[in-house]
C-alpha cells in the first residue's frame, strides 16, 4: 500500500513491514530547522521525515506521495518559526 503514514509521537514508528518494504537500500540524510532538529531521510521508494521539535514522524511512500515531503518540510519550518516568534512576545 502506497501513501502517507503519520506517527504523532517520537516513540511511534513505521512497522517492520513498512521498513522492510520501503526503507531499504541507499539513503540520503538532510537536516533542516534550528540545530538540525528536522531530519529527512530519502530512500529509493520512500522519504521519512522526523521532526524532533514536536516528535512527529511521517513516512511518504510511492513516487507521487514521496514528492509531498518537500511541501511538508516547508510547512513545518514555517509552523515552528511562527510558533517561536509568538512565544517570544510573552517573554
Amino acid at each position: 500500500m502506497m501513501g502517507v503514514f503519520r506517527y504523532d509521537n517520537k516513540y511511534a514508528a513505521p512497522t517492520k513491514e513498512q521498513r522492510e518494504r520501503y526503507m531499504k537500500g541507499d539513503s540520503e540524510e538532510h537536516l533542516f530547522g534550528p540545530d538540525g532538529q528536522i531530519m529527512l531521510i530519502v530512500y529509493d521508494e520512500a522519504a521519512y521525515l522526523k521532526d524532533d521539535i514536536d516528535g512527529t514522524r511521517i513516512l511518504f511512500t510511492g513516487a507521487k506521495d514521496k514528492e509531498k515531503v518537500y511541501d511538508e518540510i516547508k510547512r513545518l519550518l514555517d509552523f515552528h518559526a511562527h510558533r517561536e516568534d509568538g512565544s517570544r512576545l510573552f517573554l
